[in-house]
C-alpha cells in the first residue's frame, strides 16, 4: 500500500523542486496538525530535478521516484544517498512496488504498463494498448492484495508524442486483473482521473477527479470491479496516500489531510508552487 511515509514524505519534499519558493500567507505551520511530529517541517534533498512525480517504496525503505520530464527514475536510501536509480524510463510517471519487489511504472511515452525488475533493471512491459487502441498515458496506479492493478488514465498531451488527441472515448479508470495483457474500465464517468490509492484490505479505492476537483471513495467488489460510489471530498489531487490510521493526503497546493471520514485535519504548507 501506499503508506503516508511511504508516499508523502517523498512527494512533499521532492515534488516540484524547480519551482522557486514562494510564501505561504495565513498558513499554519505543519506541526500544528495531530499527524504531524512536533518541529516537522519539510526538508528540500535537492533541487537538480524538473518535476517529480510517482514517488514508491520498497520493502526496505528506499525511496524511487521519477523525473519525468528528463525521463528518469530516482532512488533515496534509508541512509539519505540519493542516485539515479534508472535512465530511459519510458517517461515513468506514477511508480508502486508489487509484492514480488518489482517496480511497476506508468511509463506514458508509449503509454505503457511498465514492471522492472529492481536489480537488472530489465522491463517487462505489461499493458501496450486497449483493443488495439493507444491509452491515454497511464498517470498513478495501485495494486491490490490480490496482485490486480488499478490505474488512471487522463490525457495530458506530450510534446515527445506522434498524437495530440486521445484514440478513446475518455479519460478512465481501469482494472487489470493478475496475469491479463489488456485492462478493462472500471469508470468511465469522470472529466481526468489522476490520483489513486486503495486501502490496505482491499476492499475501498479512492480516485481523485482533478478536473472537477473531486475525491471519489469506491467499494471493491469480490471481482475487482467498482460499486458504491461516493464523493469523499469536493477536492481533486496530482496523487493520494493513506496513513495507517485511515486519513487520506491529498497533493496540489502543499498536502491537504482528511480524515477517515472526510473530515479535513489542515493542510500541511511544502514551499514549491505544487506538489505531485
Amino acid at each position: 500500500m501506499h503508506t503516508f511515509c511511504q508516499r508523502f514524505c517523498i512527494a512533499a519534499v521532492l515534488t516540484a523542486l524547480s519551482s522557486q519558493t514562494m510564501a505561504m500567507p495565513d498558513t499554519p505551520p505543519a506541526d500544528s496538525l495531530l499527524v504531524v511530529a512536533p518541529g516537522a517541517q519539510p526538508v528540500r534533498v535537492s533541487d537538480q530535478f524538473k518535476f517529480t512525480e510517482g514517488p514508491a517504496v520498497d520493502k526496505r525503505g528506499n525511496v524511487y521516484f521519477t523525473d519525468q520530464p528528463n525521463d528518469k527514475i530516482w532512488k533515496w536510501d534509508t541512509d539519505g544517498r540519493l542516485t539515479m536509480f534508472m535512465d530511459k524510463t519510458g517517461r515513468s510517471n506514477g511508480l508502486y512496488f508489487d509484492k514480488k519487489g518489482a517496480l511497476l511504472a506508468c511509463a506514458d511515452e508509449k503509454n505503457e504498463l511498465w514492471s522492472i525488475d529492481p536489480k537488472t533493471k530489465k522491463v517487462t512491459v505489461l499493458v501496450t494498448d486497449l483493443g488495439g487502441k493507444k491509452l491515454n498515458g497511464p498517470n498513478d496506479l495501485w495494486v491490490d492484495p490480490k496482485g490486480n492493478i488499478y490505474f488512471t488514465d487522463p490525457l495530458y498531451p506530450r510534446e515527445y508524442w506522434d498524437r495530440k488527441t486521445s484514440e478513446l472515448d475518455g479519460q478512465k479508470v481501469y482494472f487489470l486483473a493478475k496475469g491479463a495483457k489488456q485492462p478493462v474500465v472500471v469508470d468511465g464517468d469522470l472529466q481526468q482521473p489522476n490520483g489513486i490509492v486503495g486501502t490496505p484490505d482491499g476492499k475501498h479505492l479512492f480516485v481523485a477527479d482533478i478536473r472537477a476537483r473531486k475525491t471519489y471513495k469506491y467499494r471493491i467488489n469480490p471481482d475487482g470491479s467498482l460499486g458504491d460510489r461516493q464523493l469523499f471530498v469536493s477536492q481533486g489531487s496530482d496523487g493520494m496516500t493513506l496513513d495507517a490510521q485511515g486519513n487520506l493526503y491529498l497533493t496540489g497546493q502543499g498536502v491537504t489531510v482528511y480524515d477517515p471520514v472526510g473530515r479535513k485535519l489542515g493542510n500541511i504548507p511544502v514551499p514549491s508552487r505544487w506538489v505531485g
